[in-house]
Parts: structure tokens; sequence; C-alpha cells
């Protein structure tokens, strides 16, 4: 809503930590557990049609990825209970839905928070009530990490070729297998931090070609030098800061800078379909990375609109909305602007 000055008032939220206990359904009949079994046996079915799992039936991984699939159902019910409000984010079946919690975090939860300042600049008034920088056609299209820890990678990608764009150059796509491969700091597919890959593209004035030039293969692999002369995007400098409990300045950020590069806590994103998280979430524990492209504040839940590097299929098209205010997932914890 619109304060008196015109400018906008997001009220904070607090957000809940929640524990996903395997089994919420208790003290059911034999019958309801026998139809229940058979239901998540046809489901599972589908389930391995849908996503192409080929592995033999009844053999040690069928057995284990059901019954990863039947937590994960189990899980769902107990998070959609939580989001029973007009645009609640949806929690369900998708790619990840025969991986373990752990599995999911080893595969693709591998960023790590460096520590930001808090932000102190300047209060920021008269913001519209809804943003998008896609609108201006300077954000990329959704990738696909794949089984491959870069998210990292990805974020600080997204954001550069972004603000490239923003300041007057045609929308190209960036590699983001030379930052996997030659950001010495990180560890390539087994994780990184997306601070540390500004720094070292801002020490050391590499250029990033595109990808067209340096594939991404979703594996790490040798760093492939170019030449002084070639043609690329390098970073002048970049920002870091908190903006906890500050997410109307943020917001500010992201208009002036373009979009932002964060870390979030994403665990409950294994099982997110659409709609606004609101729940679920906490700033305990900073695990992956992404891309903020926006906001809207225009009905009853103010939200981001966050670009996520795992596929067009997963959540809104590929994208995430997290409510604005309460620091939801974490985003406001640590968030990176790009100066080229």
């Amino acid at each position: 809503m619109r304060g008196s000055s015109g400018y906008l008032i997001i009220t904070a939220a607090v957000s809940s930590l929640v524990l996903f206990p395997l089994c919420c359904c208790q003290h059911v009949s034999s019958d309801e557990t026998l139809m229940k079994l058979n239901v998540s046996a046809a489901d599972f079915d589908s389930f391995r049609e849908k996503f192409h799992r080929n592995y033999e039936v009844n053999s040690e991984e069928f057995n284990r990825r059901r019954l990863y699939f039947q937590n994960a159902t189990e899980r769902h019910a107990y998070l959609s209970a939580f989001s029973t409000a007009p645009q609640s984010a949806k929690y369900g079946i998708n790619r990840f839905s025969d991986l373990s919690q752990k599995e999911f975090r080893d595969l693709y939860l591998r960023a790590s928070a460096d520590r930001a300042p808090l932000f102190s600049g300047l209060k920021t008034e008269g913001l519209q009530v809804k943003f998008d920088w896609r609108d201006q056609a300077v954000v990329g299209p959704v990738q696909d990490q794949g089984p491959c820890g870069s998210c990292w990678a990805f974020s600080v990608v997204g954001a550069i070729q972004s603000v490239h764009a923003k300041e007057g150059s045609q929308l190209e796509q960036l590699s983001v297998q030379q930052v996997l491969d030659c950001s010495y700091q990180n560890e390539g597919c087994n994780g990184g931090y997306p601070l540390k890959a500004l720094n070292w593209l801002k020490q050391t004035r590499v250029k990033l070609v595109p990808q067209s030039e340096y594939p991404y293969k979703a594996k790490t692999g040798i760093c492939h030098v170019f030449s002084q002369s070639h043609g690329g995007v390098a970073v002048m400098n970049f920002t870091a800061h908190d903006f906890s409990g500050q997410e109307v300045a943020m917001m500010g950020q992201l208009v002036d800078r373009g979009p932002l590069a964060a870390i979030v806590d994403a665990v409950s994103w294994q099982d997110y379909m659409g709609g606004i998280i609101q729940h679920h979430c906490s700033s305990q524990r900073s695990n992956h990375a992404v891309l903020i492209v926006g906001y809207n504040t225009m009905g009853d839940v103010p939200y981001w609109i966050v670009q996520n590097s795992w596929g067009t299929t997963w959540g809104n098209e590929g994208y995430v909305y997290i409510k604005i205010g309460g620091n939801i997932c974490g985003i406001a914890d640590s968030v990176a602007a790009v100066f080229l």
C-alpha cells in the first residue's frame, strides 16, 4: 500500500521454520493405509513415465525411490496445510520427488553466502507498485543447471548479462561454464560463493564470453583462457548488502541497479509447484543462489519475482514468487548488484 507521501509501505511478516516429518498422517485404519499405498503406487508409475525414470521395477533402487516418493507426497500434504490463503504456494509432485531431502540438498543446494554488511543507504520513495526487468527484455531465459551445484555461477552470470543489456547492449547469454571452470576460489559443481565469483571477476577483469563460445556442460572442466583482445563482458565493480528489515530499500536497489544476485534457503523448494511462498523458509542456512528480476505489490500479498536455474518445468515456469517482508527464505541476507 502507499503512505501519505506516495511511497510504498511494506508490512513485515514473520517467517516460520518448519521441520518436515517423514510421516504426517497417524492413527489411520489398515484399509486407509492400503488405499494410500495403492494410490501412491499409481502416482509413482505416472511419475516414472512423465520424468523418464528407467530404474528396474522391484530393484533396490526402485524400492528406495518409491519410498522417497511416498515421503514426498506426505510432505506435500503437510506443507500445503499451511498454504490455504489465496495466492499461497502450492506443493506437489515434480522432477525432484524421487530424491531424498539429503540428495536434493547435496545435488542442488550448493551455494554459500559470505557475510554482507547491513545496507545503510538512503530511504527509497516513490517506487512503482510493480516492476519487472523482463518487461524491458533484459533478462535471459530460464536455464537448467542439471545435476551440478552451479547455481552460484548462474545467478552471477544472469546478473551480469542483464546489466549489460540494461546499459544498451543486445541481450546475450554469457558463459556460465567459464565461471564454473575458472573461478578458482570456488569449487565448480561442488558449490561456490557468488560474492567470491564476483570478486574474482572484478580483480582479474576476465571477460565473460558468449555461451555459444563456451557452452554449459553441467560438470566442472578445465579453464579455457581467452586472450585480452578477445571480446566479452568484464565486471568493473559490485556491491553486496544485507537488506533484512529493509526490503523496500532492496526494491529500490533492484530498480536502480538491475537484476540482483541473492542467496536463499531453498530446502522447501524441492516440492514447490507455484504461487507465493509465505512459510516454510528461514534465513538460518543459506544454500542456493538465484536472480531477483522484479517485484509486485499490487495484490494482497506483495512478492519478489525470482528466476531459478532448475528449468521451466519447475515452479512458475522456472520462477519462484517469495513474499516481500519478513526476509522469507533469507532472500534479503546477501544481495549483490553488478556494475560494468
